[in-house]
């Protein structure tokens, strides 16, 4: 299947509930509850869209990641990822200016250090989430 030909689409709904919070809905998807966070006057312990933009490249690295390293026979018994988006003013308006991945990679007895560098390097490249951003995405993998 050449999925490079196809079109996809993808929908969500968002709904205002009270305050500064709301939901996100996807048809045949648990709903999310939304809101501003705290730095903007909103609500702690509640995802915001700065905290979805951040886990949004960060999942996409772990689902390409699985890819490549299925396809390039990379033998590894746990994948763990820390993101951290920079939030910061750029001529008078707020931008995530970079999001920071640390993924780790443990590989399974006699796994190849070499080619699980390789392969995240492969899996970042191709991320279609960190490619549609302006966003600069650094990443930083620590591999055992």
């Amino acid at each position: 299947m050449d999925v490079r030909s196809k079109v996809y689409t993808y929908r969500t709904a968002v709904t205002w509930t009270e305050q500064k919070k709301g939901t996100i809905t996807s048809e045949g998807k648990p709903e999310i509850q939304v809101a501003t966070p705290p730095e903007f006057k909103g609500h702690a312990g509640i995802w915001s869209p700065e905290d979805l933009y951040v886990a949004s490249a960060n999942v996409c690295l772990m689902t390409t990641f699985l890819a490549v390293a299925e396809r390039g026979g990379l033998a590894f018994t746990a994948y763990h990822c820390e993101a951290e988006g920079r939030l910061e003013l750029v001529d008078g308006k707020f931008q995530v200016t970079n999001i920071t991945l640390r993924p780790h990679i443990t590989l399974a007895p006699g796994g190849d250090a070499a080619k699980a560098r390789e392969l995240i390097e492969k899996a970042e490249a191709n991320c279609l989430i960190s490619n549609s951003m302006k966003t600069s995405i650094t990443l930083e993998p620590a591999i055992d």
